[in-house]
Order: C-alpha cells, then sequence, then structure tokens
C-alpha cells in the first residue's frame, strides 16, 4: 500500500490511541491537504538519524486524521487516531514535497491481555517511575485502563529517546511490549536524562 510519512523522531503512534500534531513547516501542510483530499490517512515512522533524507525505521503506524482545525495562515491542528502498525517495504520515488513509501500493514490481534502478574508488576513499576520522576497521576484512573490503553499510551508518552520507543512499537505483542517498559523505567531510574529529560541507550 501506498502511504504519505510524516518522518517524526521521538513520536510514535500505537493503534486505538490518538496523537494530537501541530503542523507548521509547509510539506507537512501539503501532506495535510492531501490527505483530507484523500482518504484523511498518514502514516507516522520514525527517521533514523536527523535530516531530510534521513534512512527510516522499518515500523510505523498509520493513522486516520480526526479532529482537525485548519488555520487562517495555512498551519493546521489536528488529532491523528492511530490504525495500524506497517512494515516499510520501500521508500517511493515522487515529485511531492512530502516523502511517500510502500507499507505492509502487520495483521495483529486486536484481543491482547497481561496476566494478573504482568498486570500488577508493571502497575508496581510505574508507581516507582512516577514517584522518581515527580509525576502526579490519577492511579484509579489507571485502574480503570484496559490492558492494550495502558500499555500503549505509556509506551507512546514515555520520555525515552527514538531508539526505545521505536523498540517499544516493534515489540511483537502485548507482553513483549510491557516487559520491554518495565525494563526501560528501571533503567531510567538509575541514569539522568539529558537536557530534554530523556534517557538514551544509544
Amino acid at each position: 500500500m501506498r502511504l504519505s510519512i510524516f518522518p517524526l523522531p521521538g513520536a510514535i503512534l500505537f493503534p486505538g490511541l490518538q496523537l494530537p500534531l501541530h503542523i507548521f513547516e509547509p510539506r507537512y501542510r501539503a501532506l495535510v491537504s492531501d490527505a483530507l483530499a484523500r482518504d484523511r490517512r498518514i502514516a507516522m515512522i520514525q527517521p533514523r538519524h536527523p535530516g531530510d533524507a534521513s534512512q527510516l525505521y522499518t515500523v510505523g503506524c498509520i493513522g486516520r486524521i480526526g479532529d482537525v482545525e485548519a488555520l487562517e495562515d495555512g498551519r493546521f491542528n489536528l488529532v491523528l487516531e492511530g490504525e495500524q502498525r506497517f512494515r516499510l517495504v520501500r521508500e517511493l520515488d515522487v515529485a511531492t514535497a512530502f516523502r511517500q513509501v510502500e507499507g505492509e500493514p502487520i495483521e495483529e490481534s486486536r484481543e491482547q491481555y497481561l496476566s494478573s502478574v504482568e498486570r500488577a508488576g508493571f502497575e508496581q513499576e510505574a508507581r516507582r517511575f512516577a514517584d522518581r520522576q515527580g509525576y502526579s497521576v490519577d492511579w484509579a484512573a489507571v485502574a480503570r485502563l484496559d490492558d492494550q490503553s495502558l500499555i500503549n499510551g505509556v509506551a507512546q508518552i514515555a520520555p525515552f529517546d527514538p531508539a526505545a520507543k521505536q523498540a517499544l512499537l516493534e515489540a511483537a505483542d502485548l507482553s513483549t511490549r510491557c516487559e520491554l517498559l518495565v525494563q526501560l523505567m528501571q533503567f531510567f531510574g538509575l541514569h539522568d536524562g539529558g537536557e530534554d529529560g530523556r534517557v538514551t541507550l544509544q
């Protein structure tokens, strides 16, 4: 399938979750305008390095534009709703200002669950992590989340470096992602983040 991409370092999207975006660069304003005129779909994928032509990671997520606000100066505020992960096949040679790729959808079960032991272990480590970082968390609300919303939601917003976030996105299933998140929270707790508060595994 042909996908128009928004290669943004440190930003990942999961199926079933939302990602708010402020679009201001001309090429990505063109990307949004094109998507709105077609199927409202944009694919999020991380570049491996800084730079406009950087090689891409191999897994991203297709999103559908939900709420959108078109500003008078051509910028957009929008919410991208995650639909399905995809695997990069190849980048396409295109005339558009924005990059396009051929992607292969990743089929996965919509119903994935953690064992009670996995869930309890994750919540315990998340509490430690939040306390160490000084985060204020509504734990009653956390307890009401289903397993996928909890694990994928934390993976999406966690203050880890792009390589770590990519590893979370590429995890084969929910249990594997949960285990990796616990390891990353433990690692983060033992190391100081950089200026932006992110810890790096690189």
